[in-house]
């Protein structure tokens, strides 16, 4: 096993084989890879909030699904990746905590899942799996040399998706 490199919140980076890619205790956010199986590179970002563009304060491009996605895609292209190979795979966007009523920010882990999604569908990448929602945290891992996605939570089995 090579280097393992680590994704912050709000944060992205990449990486190839035989490296592992992770990111820690992510609740409402999304950890969303891209990956190409025949390079074996691939990227991980960390995003907290679907939509830059209803924040005053969004120079992170890392923190929002729109500029996060797009930063990543980027990268790994610039590291060597070809667009048309990338899958993509999301974990994360539980529901933290329980809310009444139709606050928005309850739901913002469903809005960042969706998110995803759209841009992905825009972009023409194909989202492989998923491990979202409900109401527990995930620590993720991209394994570069297999394209594995391993995800483990607190009193769970590790799942690969």
């Amino acid at each position: 096993m090579g280097n393992v490199i680590k994704v912050g919140m709000a944060d992205l980076n990449t990486c190839k084989s035989p490296d592992v890619i992770t990111t820690l205790g992510l609740g409402s956010c999304i950890g969303l890879t891209l990956y190409d199986p025949v390079t074996k590179i691939g990227g991980m970002v960390h995003y907290m909030l679907p939509d830059s563009t209803q924040v005053r304060n969004n120079e992170n491009i890392a923190k929002f699904a729109d500029t996060g996605i797009e930063e990543l895609l980027k990268r790994v292209i610039a590291a060597g990746a070809n667009k048309t190979r990338l899958v993509a795979k999301i974990a994360g966007g539980a529901k933290m905590f329980e809310t009444t009523g139709v606050s928005s920010i309850g739901n913002i882990g469903a809005r960042n899942a969706e998110a995803a999604k759209q841009i992905l569908k825009q972009k023409g990448i194909r989202l492989v799996a998923e491990d979202t929602g409900l109401n527990y945290g995930r620590t993720v891992e991209l394994h570069c040399e297999t394209g594995e996605f391993h995800i483990k939570s607190v009193g769970k089995p590790v799942k690969v998706i």
